[in-house]
């Protein structure tokens, strides 16, 4: 019998999607963005590849990787654990709960469910090295949310401190989909890698979120206001980088 309400269940549709994977199952998500444009996401594989898979980007992010990490946003765990593999004390978090509990699975030793704007007040150590890898920038969420963000992760960071951040420029693109998307963020007032979005996976849906594409040059606009600066981007394939933030004098 085919229900007559199909809304999906809110729940920890990304979370879910890792275990499934973890278990031996599909996990792919979708992407929905609150315009109705639906996008597939790369596979549960993405969030489980070696090293020797992952883009040129993030392997040089990880060369730079000094002391102490904190890896926002860390998914299965495939950051954290390469690290854990060359002695770096690593805490690794992510609002999924499923997630954590997958990367506990795989191997990382220390796994917490923490959501990025509460790092300043769940964490009580001090990082070198705090990795936003994935585009996970892009959890800054909005520019109004952005400075908050950030200073709450300089709060946890020792004065020499480095944030390897990971976005990508939306405009690189020449789909019309995600232009017109672009220029109605516009019209509002918002930057053009504005994102509302939702990811689903089965019957679950995760709530609706912020999350936000940003240029280099718009994360040097970003982060102006708080004690980073960017001082060295890798380019990448597709618009993606990793952006180096240190603390500004």
């Amino acid at each position: 019998m085919v229900d007559d309400d199909p809304t999906p269940t809110t729940g920890d549709a990304f979370g879910e999607a890792l275990r499934a994977h973890h278990e031996g199952g599909h996990g792919y998500v979708i992407v929905e963005r609150d315009d109705g444009v639906v996008s597939p996401s790369a596979g549960g594989e993405m969030y489980f590849l070696s090293p020797e898979d992952w883009p040129e980007r993030e392997r040089a992010a990880i060369e730079m990787a000094e002391g102490r990490v904190l890896d926002i946003g860390c998914g299965a765990g495939r950051h954290a654990l390469e690290l854990q593999e060359r002695g770096h004390d690593v805490t690794a978090i992510d609002v999924s709960e499923a997630a954590v509990e997958v990367a506990r699975e795989r191997g990382v030793e220390d796994a917490r469910v923490v959501d990025v704007t509460d790092v300043a007040t769940e964490l009580d150590d001090t990082y070198d090295t705090v990795l936003m890898l994935g585009n996970n920038f892009g959890l800054v969420g909005t520019a109004e949310r952005a400075p908050e963000v950030l200073d709450g992760i300089a709060d946890v960071t020792a004065s020499d401190g480095q944030l390897l951040a990971e976005s990508m420029d939306p405009t690189a693109t020449d789909e019309r989909v995600h232009l017109d998307y672009h220029e109605s963020n516009r019209e509002r007032g918002r930057l053009p890698g504005a994102v509302r979005q939702r990811i689903r996976f089965e019957d679950l849906a995760t709530p609706w979120h912020d999350y936000l594409h940003a240029a280099p040059g718009t994360m040097r606009d970003l982060v102006a206001e708080t004690p980073w600066t960017v001082d060295d981007v890798i380019d990448g394939d597709g618009g993606s980088y990793v952006g180096r933030l240190t603390k500004a004098d």
